[in-house]
């Protein structure tokens, strides 16, 4: 079976690519008396607005090559020591080979090709929404602030997400490997000002892996010149606890060799509020006890994170690139305090308990990616070779003790254990992929092999006191091991008005999860299809239509399978499902666009049997509430989302997004006599960024935001409205040498909002609160040639994604 798989993906490979079509641009650069100049800068700008394509420099005889121009009308023009040629306008649809470009001896003013603030633009491409923000007042803030300003974009529990889906953040095509919140300390930390565009993909094409959910992926500006640059940064936050983060990167750019290096160091103190309730039930479905908890965390953690980029040309086809993350973070800390009250349907206090949990947790994270290209003699055609290795290591330790009082306080008894859970994950992947033009269209195939070992080992010891729920026989060890054989080919073809792009992607499956104590073993092999197509159609420069379709897969996470218990109390606590199976998702969209500042997306989402992470069961009988993950019956999700963005008046840039959605899932309520029901919500989401330009120079900037969601659906649980309000300045100093910034988020203070889960014989909810009111100052100042952009790039690997156990 294996080899014939393989010998379908072999010729999946064989058949061609998906780049566009591209040219070279070549010449040399003298002065006036027709010597030449050296290490010139060489620069090639858009004809429509004069912003930056693409850079390169001359090499010591004076001679350049601008690689891989797509067809369009441009202005190339040459500089040195503050001289400029005059600008030389190009209609690339062909390789082009110059004469001279000729700077003047005698300095020239380069006014006309200067590029100044202007408003963001937005292009619809057949695969992906393009915000263009380098050079715009947009630019002045972090990433994380154009982020949440980009077309389709809404920020939610400190998610990003795009129609209902949470967003994948990518930097340079190379995916951000962090939680949630440390992909926004790491955005909030990385200046708008590098950043070119913002690019928008919720339905990714075939190049990308078929559990691909959609993905944010910013552009940098392009390395242009050889040179050294370095910075060093830190943030001061005050909430309920204050906060500090440091860091320093380090550049170094020759001919051939670009050296990044990062270092980071983030010690946190972070207090974390929660409130629950339940109603729970007789067998008449009658009201007989109510419980009330309040739980308050306070968590300590020291995590450092090393990133190493190593790019080397060997030459002008083969390129070496190296880059590596270790995250370490062994010193975490939690303390929560719980007291909870039992009272009647009279309101009367019946019992109470409290509980005191502390966990001690290290991890740490290790990564390597290694990628070898080489271009071919075929203008626009490469072969790629990537392989990729993960190794995380998890240790947490908990012990739980409860006191149980009477209604007068009295001592009635007490209850108590610990828990040591161990996780170790090794992850390999390699991947080959071919492109290459063919006449006016383009392809690209690949291939790809990834495997996966997870071990979990989770033991329960020191019991004191009783509990008839709480056992030894809960300790486990989970086993899981997924190969995973993969190939996918790709077309594109435009015309004059018509641009169309095909994919196939088809991913071979074979995982075995294995619970040795309670004997159960999860096999999974199958071999699916995932097509993809995008059309998009501009009858004029002021409008355009887009269509696309595409079939996705959402794996398990691998700690979501282990069937371990994680506990709040022993009446409250987390169950993993070893069941858990992979769901598949059928995409639609359609797109209009108007003169480039309306766009107008409707969508609709068939998510299948999906897993839902937000499922909570109350067992009435038994008083436990249990929360876990589960293959729900189907899902769908359909909307509308509107974006404008206008530039009010010179210093003042308004940006607006507003979503009407639809969403439900229909899952297996086990606690009430194993009932299908179907939870789902109507709702939207509005939201008003107003970016403002404070001095004439442009050095002091900026922004007030404002956001209002509705009712929205997480699995059994329906969230209730929030707001949030905030305002933020920026100030460069020292000619952009210096950054210094202060943020007050959450000015309202109703970022936080109730989950309600009501429906047959279940009534509870619960309300999170942490520290979203806050006032951040940061400092930013870089040394050496700082106008330089570095190779930084995260590391690209779905399998690393499912890593993650946050919600």
């Amino acid at each position: 079976m294996k080899n014939l798989l393989l010998t379908i993906f072999m010729v999946f490979f064989l058949c061609g690519s998906i780049f566009s079509q591209t040219f070279e641009i070549s010449g040399k650069v003298v002065n006036g008396d027709n010597d030449i100049i050296p290490f010139a800068n060489i620069l090639l700008l858009s004809s429509k607005d004069s912003t930056f394509v693409k850079g390169t420099s001359a090499d010591d005889n004076g001679y350049f090559i601008l690689e891989e121009v797509f067809p369009d009308l441009y202005l190339l023009q040459a500089s040195y020591i503050g001289r400029g040629s005059k600008p030389l306008a190009l209609d690339i649809q062909q390789t082009v080979k110059l004469g001279a470009l000729v700077i003047p001896t005698e300095a020239e003013t380069l006014d006309e090709v200067v590029v100044t603030a202007r408003r963001p633009t937005v292009e619809r491409l057949a695969d992906r929404l393009v915000f263009l923000v380098e050079n715009t007042v947009v630019s002045q803030g972090s990433s994380w602030d154009i982020l949440k300003g980009t077309p389709g974009v809404i920020v939610n529990q400190e998610d990003l997400q795009i129609r209902g889906q949470n967003a994948n953040v990518y930097i340079n095509d190379r995916k951000v490997q962090l939680s949630g919140q440390e992909v926004r300390d790491l955005l909030e930390g990385l200046s708008g000002v590098n950043i070119k565009s913002v690019e928008v993909i919720p339905n990714p094409p075939a190049r990308y892996d078929a559990e691909s959910g959609a993905i944010l992926n910013i552009v940098t500006s392009k390395n242009i010149v050889p040179g050294y640059k370095g910075s060093v940064n830190g943030t001061y936050t005050q909430s309920i606890y204050p906060k500090y983060s440091i860091g320093t990167s380090q550049y170094y750019k020759t001919e051939k060799l670009n050296v990044f290096a990062n270092y980071s160091y983030n010690p946190r103190k972070d207090n974390f509020r929660e409130q629950k309730g339940i109603n729970f039930f007789d067998t008449a479905n009658i009201i007989n006890s109510i419980w009330s908890t309040n739980e308050e965390e306070v968590s300590r953690s020291d995590a450092h994170n090393v990133n190493v980029n190593l790019d080397y040309e060997f030459d002008e086809r083969n390129t070496l690139d190296i880059a590596s993350n270790l995250i370490f973070n062994n010193n975490q800390e939690r303390n929560n305090n719980l007291f909870a009250s039992i009272a009647n349907t009279q309101s009367q206090i019946d019992s109470t308990f409290t509980t005191n949990s502390n966990t001690e947790e290290g991890n740490t994270n290790l990564a390597f990616d290694v990628s070898y290209v080489h271009k071919l003699k075929k203008p626009g055609a490469s072969l790629n070779l990537n392989s990729h290795y993960t190794r995380f290591n998890e240790d947490l330790q908990q012990s739980i003790f409860s006191n149980y009082f009477n209604p007068s306080g009295v001592f009635l008894r007490d209850f108590g254990f610990q828990t040591n859970a161990l996780q170790n994950v090794d992850i390999f992947t390699g991947q080959l992929d071919f492109a290459s033009p063919l006449g006016s269209a383009s392809f690209e195939s690949g291939i790809k092999y990834s495997n996966v070992d997870s071990q979990s080992t989770i033991n329960y010891s020191n019991f004191s006191g009783s509990d008839d729920s709480i056992n030894e026989g809960l300790s486990d060890d989970f086993l899981y091991d997924e190969e995973i054989y993969a190939a996918y080919l790709s077309f594109v073809k435009s015309w004059e008005k018509l641009s169309m792009k095909l994919g196939l992607r088809g991913e071979y499956t074979n995982a075995v999860g294995n619970s040795l104590v309670l004997g159960e073993i999860n096999k999974q092999e199958f071999f699916e299809p995932f097509p993809s197509v995008y059309f998009l159609y501009a009858p004029s420069d002021n409008h355009s239509f887009a269509i696309d379709y595409g079939r996705k897969v959402e794996r398990p996470r691998y700690n979501d399978l282990n069937p371990f218990r994680y506990f709040s109390n022993e009446n409250d606590f987390f169950e993993g499902n070893a069941n858990l199976v992979p769901s598949f998702s059928n995409n639609f969209n359609f797109n209009y666009t108007l003169n480039s500042e309306y766009f107008f997306d409707l969508y609709y989402r068939d998510n299948g049997n999906f897993i839902s992470r937000k499922l909570v069961f109350q067992d009435n009988e038994t008083q436990v509430l249990r929360a876990s993950r589960q293959n729900v019956l189907g899902s769908t999700s359909y909307g509308l989302d509107f974006t404008v963005s206008k530039s009010i008046s010179n210093p003042w840039f308004l940006y607006a997004y507003i979503s009407l959605f639809h969403e439900d899932e229909t899952f297996l309520a086990e606690e009430s006599d194993n009932q299908e029901f179907t939870n789902q919500v109507n709702g939207y989401f509005v939201y008003f960024a107003n970016y403002l330009t404070l001095s004439a120079d442009g050095t002091l900037s900026g922004e007030v935001t404002f956001s209002h969601m509705s009712n929205y659906l997480f699995g059994s649980y329906i969230q209730d409205p929030y707001t949030d309000l905030s305002v933020g300045l920026r100030k460069s100093l020292w000619n952009n040498k210096a950054v210094i910034s202060i943020t007050a988020q959450d000015l309202l203070g109703d970022v936080n909002s109730i989950l309600r889960s009501r429906y047959l014989n279940q009534d509870n909810f619960y309300f999170v609160q942490p520290e979203t009111q806050f006032v951040k100052i940061g400092f930013t100042y870089n040394f050496g040639n700082f106008r330089l952009e570095d190779n930084q790039k995260g590391i690209d690997k779905k399998e690393r994604d499912r890593l993650s156990k946050e919600d």
